[in-house]
């Protein structure tokens, strides 16, 4: 090689290796400061460029990511150029699901992050009701009963306001105990097993009414079924009445007496709120009947047993 260009190829790795650097001290600051407004699909990062120690911040925003440290690379959103505080709605996100979050500022110097957070966002059905969840063994469980009017692609269920009419159903209907909305909000809907069994899904995306084996899967991580029925449903006597002081609600299902429609006395009407919850199972006994999970206000007992299609029943759903 001539020695003469030497220094020449010397001084162009040089300025080379300079220009690849970017110096930290002229980045921008940047901070993630918190996370509200968290939903099923969005949710909003506050964020801060304090400072601008470089050149004028041409970007600052927010990227997101099922794995951690995200960065531009993946879903982000930009707001105004400058400093200061911001928001950013993240939205389209999946249910359910863990995100991380950082905040990043653009200068000519590169790109500066902020510190992560992580958050979960919510499970919601059509309507919008927010349910919580729980972890059982391998299953993940609604941890309220469901109340949704729709079924999954937006279709309406009938509203049947009168019980005496469910015995003749032969379509899909739905009702809250006694009509109230207040028990609604407690207890959920009641549903007929034509709702369970309709393929549009009354559950949200994800999900599913449980089938007998599921049911019986649960029963069987908690323990004997003389005693399962205590480990699932809420403690106290602000919902179950009456005297049984067994339940311990130690799985955290939070099961409610949120009662029933069925023929009782040569009436069909409604029966058993604050005594009795019932759920369905999606799976048939025959044409007529499909399995039900029932509990009491009077036992620990959990029982498995057969249940008319026409009855309006609670339904937890179980996650797919």
């Amino acid at each position: 090689m001539n020695k003469s260009r030497i220094p020449l190829l010397l001084t162009i790795f040089i300025l080379m290796l300079t220009n690849s650097c970017v110096d930290p001290s002229l980045v921008p600051v940047v901070q993630t400061k918190s996370l509200t407004a968290i939903t099923a699909t969005s949710a909003t990062c506050w964020g801060n460029v304090p400072s601008n120690p470089g050149s004028e911040v041409s970007k600052r925003g927010v990227c997101w990511n099922t794995k951690s440290n995200p960065t531009i690379k993946n879903s982000k959103d930009t707001t105004i150029a400058g400093t200061g505080n911001f928001s950013v709605a993240m939205t389209g996100l999946a249910m359910q699901t863990t995100y991380y979050v950082r905040c990043y500022a653009t200068n000519k110097s590169g790109t500066a992050y902020g510190n992560e957070l992580t958050f979960k966002t919510l499970l919601a059905d059509y309507d919008g009701n927010i349910y919580r969840t729980v972890t059982i063994g391998s299953q993940v469980w609604m941890a309220e009963n469901l109340k949704v009017t729709k079924y999954r692609n937006g279709n309406t269920i009938a509203n049947v306001t009168d019980p005496t009419t469910w015995s003749s159903l032969t379509s899909a209907a739905y009702c809250s105990y006694n009509n109230s909305s207040t028990n609604k909000a407690t207890y959920g809907n009641l549903y007929n097993w034509s709702v369970v069994s309709d393929s549009r899904n009354i559950a949200p995306t994800g999900w599913h009414v449980p089938t007998k084996a599921e049911w019986t899967t649960l029963i069987t991580y908690l323990g004997n079924v003389n005693i399962v029925g205590d480990l699932l449903k809420e403690t106290g006597n602000t919902h179950w009445t009456g005297t049984y002081t067994g339940a311990t609600n130690t799985s955290d299902f939070t099961a409610l007496p949120g009662g029933y429609i069925a023929l009782k006395n040569n009436v069909y009407g409604f029966y058993g709120i604050g005594t009795d919850g019932q759920w369905w199972s999606d799976t048939e006994v025959d044409t007529s009947n499909a399995w039900k999970i029932s509990l009491t206000n009077t036992s620990g007992q959990t029982i498995t047993e057969s249940g008319v299609k026409q009855n309006g029943l609670s339904i937890r759903c179980i996650k797919d």
